[in-house]
């Protein structure tokens, strides 16, 4: 009985908390009262505008740290490869917390495209997802360009080491793994509610896999 009462209390522990980040419960509260949930949750969806804006920051920042931990790692020696993975499992997290709320965290275009198949996300503003997750990503890497010392000997992009065919085989295995990860944990209601700590460990593993040198 204790047991099953737990379970409960928890389960609506996280609808709860499930509604507040979808903006349906306001946390508002009046001023001359105590209390420590000091933050306030708008009951208005997020708006176009305000979802691109979000897609555009979180795929900004999200190619910054993981491009920028690569670029400083070729060039100075620093990172070190297991902190690469860990820099883009933690900054892809962390984003996810940061805009998920808003504009749903996609980042990549395979993952709006792969909303929009399973009926999760409108075909209609794919194509603006899309332009706001390419922007992101050249503004990153323009700002990487600007602030490091890149030449053609400091190339920081990945090179395969065996055939086209084999890379082609493991890019279409481990985009298959990446949207099977992201589908399971976060288009279920029924997957448990810890959707960013899912991605953080498959992004911190997934470099590990891939054939580079």
């Amino acid at each position: 009985m204790a047991l099953a009462t737990e379970e409960s209390d928890g389960n609506g522990i996280e609808e709860e908390i499930s509604k507040i980040e979808k903006g349906l419960v306001s946390t508002s509260h009046n001023p001359g009262t105590n209390t420590t949930d000091d933050f306030h949750s708008s009951a208005a969806p997020p708006s176009l505008p305000q979802k691109l804006i979000a897609e555009l920051i979180g795929t900004y920042f999200v190619i910054f740290a993981g491009c920028g931990s690569v670029a400083v790692n070729k060039i100075y020696g620093n990172v070190t490869f297991p902190g690469v993975c860990v820099t883009w499992g933690l900054i892809v997290m962390a984003m996810i917390y940061s805009v998920g709320h808003i504009s749903g965290a996609h980042f990549n275009p395979a993952v709006t495209i792969t909303f929009a198949v399973l009926r999760r996300f409108s075909f209609r503003e794919v194509p603006l997802y899309i332009v706001a997750q390419l922007l992101g990503s050249t503004m990153a890497s323009g700002t990487i360009a600007v602030l490091l010392d890149v030449t053609p000997k400091a190339y920081f992009g990945t090179v395969p080491v065996g055939s086209n065919g084999q890379s082609l085989v493991f890019e279409i295995i481990i985009s298959f793994l990446l949207m099977f990860v992201i589908s399971g944990a976060s288009t279920d209601s029924r997957a448990v509610n810890i959707y960013g700590l899912w991605i953080y460990i498959f992004n911190s593993n997934s470099s590990n896999i891939k054939i580079n040198k």
